[in-house]
């Protein structure tokens, strides 16, 4: 593990934090930075020891807003990465975590490495959305109590927050759909839910009749509330990162796989568009780690188009 980081800060610190965090006899012996984050930096940090070698994951939050905001987030996942190790869902385990950066040089979370790689290319996806389905029905499954409930959602964007492309030919349309979400949430049965549950945040292994979910990663906004705003999430992502349709028809196979939305069209459209309007204008956000990915085709103008298509098709279904 380098003494620095890629963008020039000192990671001497938390090298040492991590080296305290070993069992006795073990050592870094390198480390590897993985792709596909945006919020923190993420490395594989490769261990041996008496008992052989093994790897961990070490999530650092370096840019300043997810600092100033690291002790909620990384206490919150390592709290529901304990959560999780009684159940079925693929999660990491927590190692250690400085949530306030106290013993490193950067907020960071020390965790187990899940196997398996983020999948983003279109070949294959309808396959793995059908795996993503169940996996999110699963994790609404999940029964808390109230010592261990999760912090209740938050949402991403209001009426007065959204940002409207400003190369839109359709400013109406934009109107409509903001114009959805002036109205009070919708009641709704609180869920356990990842809430950035995306295909991003996903580990798969094998292929074919052997292709599997293999992690679930990032748990840091996990949050109580409606089990509509995950799958909103998760098609907003699926429509930008693989068109609109896999977006539209990712509801009806979570439906298929178990899971229960909104029984009015009404109350199921304001939490997609809660969720695809906090996207706009370009949704580059998201984006940014697919392309280091391999996903150069996703330019601002595609993921703009396929972002406006989304929504229109939302109101095209439920707004009638």
């Amino acid at each position: 593990m380098g003494e620095a980081a890629d963008d020039g800060t000192g990671w001497g610190a938390t090298r040492a934090w991590v080296g305290k965090s070993l069992a006795p006899g073990e050592r870094i012996e390198g480390s590897e930075r993985l792709l596909g984050g945006w919020s923190s930096q993420m490395r594989r940090l490769d261990i041996s020891g008496p008992q052989g070698g093994r790897s961990l994951v070490l999530r650092s939050f370096v840019k300043p807003f997810y600092v100033r905001h690291a002790p909620g987030l990384l206490t919150r996942e390592a709290d529901i990465l304990r959560l999780l190790g009684g159940t079925d869902v693929p999660a990491a385990r927590c190692v250690a975590v400085d949530a306030r950066g106290e013993h490193g040089d950067h907020p960071s979370l020390l965790m187990t490495l899940l196997p398996g790689e983020v999948r983003v290319d279109d070949a294959g996806a309808a396959e793995r959305i059908g795996l993503l389905a169940g996996q999110l029905a699963g994790i609404h499954r999940i029964a808390v109590t109230d010592r261990t409930r999760p912090r209740d959602y938050e949402a991403w964007t209001a009426p007065d927050r959204v940002r409207v492309p400003e190369a839109t030919g359709r400013p109406q349309l934009w109107r409509r759909a903001v114009d959805v979400i002036r109205r009070e949430p919708p009641a709704y049965a609180p869920k356990f839910l990842h809430r950035d549950f995306h295909p991003g945040n996903v580990l798969f292994g094998g292929e074919g009749a052997e292709l599997r979910i293999s992690g679930v990663v990032d748990w840091v906004e996990t949050s109580w509330g409606p089990a509509d705003l995950d799958v909103a999430h998760c098609s907003t992502a699926l429509a930008l990162l693989h068109g609109v349709p896999a977006g539209m028809g990712f509801a009806g196979r979570y439906e298929a796989a178990g899971g229960r939305l909104a029984g009015s069209a009404a109350d199921h459209l304001y939490w997609r568009l809660l969720d695809a309007l906090a996207h706009a204008p370009e949704a580059e956000k998201v984006a940014v780690p697919w392309r280091e990915l391999g996903r150069t085709d996703l330019t601002p103008e595609v993921l703009t188009e396929r972002l406006e298509n989304y929504v229109e098709s939302l109101l095209e279904q439920f707004d009638r």
